[in-house]
């Protein structure tokens, strides 16, 4: 539940910065505060990509070999683009307007969830570390 929760908010800090460094991603004026709608964009954004990215990665697998890979940008910003269209559609006031600002949204996204993921990733291991030696120096492992 915890990793659950983690993934959440790293996305809806990744759409965020997407929101701040893309033009043409942003949230109109809507009746939540900011970080309320980028919570809400988030699990819109989670649930398009465990649902609707594996069927589509598998559709597009050809491309993406013959591409070497870079065809999951296009994947990436097509799920930007439909998680702001079905934003739009429940009244979120998320919006991306376009292809090119889906698609440089798509990799803020991308880089800013590789980069929490793994801060959080050290994190999560220098207290397992840490906790290990403790249960060492209880043992009298030393």
């Amino acid at each position: 539940m915890r990793k659950l929760l983690l993934r959440w908010l790293i996305n809806a800090l990744a759409l965020f910065a997407a929101a701040v460094v893309v033009k043409g991603i942003g949230v109109e004026e809507a009746r939540w505060a900011g970080w309320v709608v980028f919570a809400l964009v988030a699990l819109v954004f989670g649930l398009v990509n465990a649902l609707v990215r594996p069927l589509l990665k598998m559709l597009t697998c050809p491309l993406i070999l013959l591409t070497l890979g870079l065809f999951t940008l296009i994947v990436n910003a097509f799920m930007l683009w439909l998680t702001g269209a079905i934003s739009q559609f429940l009244g979120l006031g998320f919006y991306v307007r376009g292809f090119w600002p889906a698609f440089l949204g798509g990799l803020v996204v991308s880089i800013v969830s590789v980069v929490l993921s793994l801060v959080v990733r050290d994190e999560e291991e220098r207290h397992k570390r840490k906790s290990k030696r403790k249960k060492d120096r209880i043992a009298g492992r030393d």
